[in-house]
């Protein structure tokens, strides 16, 4: 059904007239963005590890360039990749060109990218919520709200006057994303500016109430923006790259009502061990865990999706992307869930675990699935034969992988180290170490970490060069099998 429900033309062999220029753009700035994003993780990784690589400059230091790495990899990176996929799937599945033409679609690219330089600009410079996230101020928030509406007529108008009866559930999970992630944003940035000539705004709310605000839109941000989002790109492009129907399309119904029901409900428990009511704490740590279940369901679905193609992860890069990024779907939704019992979350909060947690959500399963999906577009989106260089992707792979396991690894050791010197008592019933010496002890692992940074970002740069050469239809002269030359090999329809 996934693939019959992707086809560029109707039944009758009819052409339409998709907006792939917009499409493009999107897909250039996910690009151009995720470096970004990466080089900066990368040199504040070392700005750990070494701290007087901080700048004697306020916008260079780690406190100023932590938030620029963590939106230009979430809402730069993530979100125009997402933006860009969304915009492609749901027209193909709808068979219906975006609604409000060229002029809405552009403004859309444009106001995306206004706002993210704003946020960025007002990271490095300070001027920010100073909460949680240090999110950005008040202006910046009323511009994303207008630029996300746009949104939301752009791709739900595209529904409305599709031409394929059927909604495929790729196009569930995009629309739950864009209006869950338009309530979160909206109630989380409820402000009253100081001025209407001034950065400077107060929120409408103050400690437990605040504190549980903001995590009820932190988890939530996860579970709608960096998950069901990006479950609709995986429902889609794993299918078609394996050219297989996706294995329970009733399955993956049942997994994104249990999704949605569940994940809305999970904020509290990164609040355990806090003022926050032990009742509330609890009922966060209960519907984390019950959401284990409907999360290894949609891993279970995209895994199971290869069926009878499992030998094309042997030759197909593209699709190991794809898969891989899948399982670690599967082990982040299970970490997590264990991560949110009260006991556990005693060893584990405030450390370098979750710091592991996180990026191997965000390394192994949102960029990886980013990876693929952009392996898949630039081809068809250019109008070339194939991809530059099939070998570049595998050794873009390889390499990725490696920095993945060793950024994961050092952080999961380093985290529960930290864990267990923080609560390490001596016979008088003094702490035993101190502060310094936890940071101390973790250095280590803070280099590892840097330089599996390193090897994630390189593999990023060969994946620029190889999809830069691919958007100038070059073809590398490599030896594929007949049939690897024949799967890897795309039509000019796309």
């Amino acid at each position: 059904m996934a693939v019959a429900a992707a086809s560029s033309a109707g039944v009758t062999g009819e052409r339409i007239a998709y907006n792939e220029d917009v499409v493009r753009l999107f897909t250039v700035a996910t690009i151009f963005w995720g470096v970004v994003g990466f080089l900066v993780g990368t040199f504040i990784a070392f700005q750990l590890a070494y701290p007087w690589l901080n700048l004697p400059y306020e916008w260079g230091t780690f406190g100023r360039l932590r938030p620029v790495h963590t939106s230009a990899v979430i809402f730069a990176f993530g979100g125009n990749a997402l933006l860009a996929t969304s915009l492609y799937v749901v027209q193909r599945t709808c068979r219906a060109p975006l609604f409000g033409g060229p002029a809405l679609a552009y403004f859309l690219f444009w106001g995306y990218q206004i706002f993210i330089v704003l946020a960025a600009t007002g990271y490095v410079m300070g001027i920010t919520q100073s909460r949680e996230y240090a999110e950005p101020e008040w202006y910046v928030d009323l511009w994303l709200t207008i630029v996300w509406v746009v949104y939301f007529i752009v791709f739900f108008g595209t529904i409305l006057r599709r031409r394929e009866p059927h909604i495929y559930v790729a196009n569930w999970f995009y629309l739950a994303f864009i209006i869950t992630i338009a309530i979160l944003h909206i109630f989380n940035n409820l402000a009253v500016p100081v001025s209407w000539f001034g950065t400077k705004s107060y929120s409408l709310f103050a400690g437990v109430q605040d504190a549980l605000l903001q995590w009820w839109y932190g988890h939530n941000a996860v579970g709608f923006f960096l998950t069901a989002g990006f479950l609709g790109m995986m429902y889609y492009f794993v299918p078609k790259q394996a050219q297989r129907p996706v294995y329970s399309y009733r399955l993956s119904i049942v997994h994104f009502w249990a999704l949605i029901f569940l994940y809305i409900w999970a904020g509290p428990h990164h609040l355990h061990w806090t003022a926050l009511p032990v009742w509330a704490q609890i009922l966060g740590m209960t519907f984390s865990v019950m959401l284990w279940m409907p999360s290894w369901g949609g891993m279970i679905n995209g895994l199971m999706t290869l069926s009878g193609a499992w030998d094309k992860l042997r030759w197909d890069p593209v699709l190991r992307f794809l898969v891989v990024s899948v399982a670690f779907y599967g082990m982040s939704t299970f970490e997590g869930p264990l991560m949110s019992v009260r006991q556990v979350n005693a060893l584990s909060h405030y450390t370098d675990w979750t710091v592991g947690h996180v990026h191997s959500g965000a390394l192994g399963w949102v960029a990886f699935v980013s990876f693929g999906a952009l392996y898949y577009l630039v081809p068809r989106l250019w109008k070339a034969e194939r991809l530059y260089s099939i070998r570049l992707v595998e050794w873009h792979f390889w390499i990725a992988s490696l920095g993945i396991v060793l950024y994961i690894t050092s952080m999961w050791v380093s985290g529960i180290m930290q864990g267990l010197m923080w609560r390490t008592y001596d016979s008088l019933g003094f702490l035993q170490f101190s502060f310094v010496e936890t940071v101390e002890a973790m250095h280590p692992f803070y280099v590892i970490r840097a330089l599996g940074g390193v090897l994630f970002t390189a593999g990023a740069l060969i994946m620029v060069y190889n999809l830069w050469r691919t958007m100038r239809r070059e073809v590398r002269a490599e030896e594929l099998l007949p049939s690897q030359a024949g799967a890897l090999r795309v039509a000019a329809a796309g």
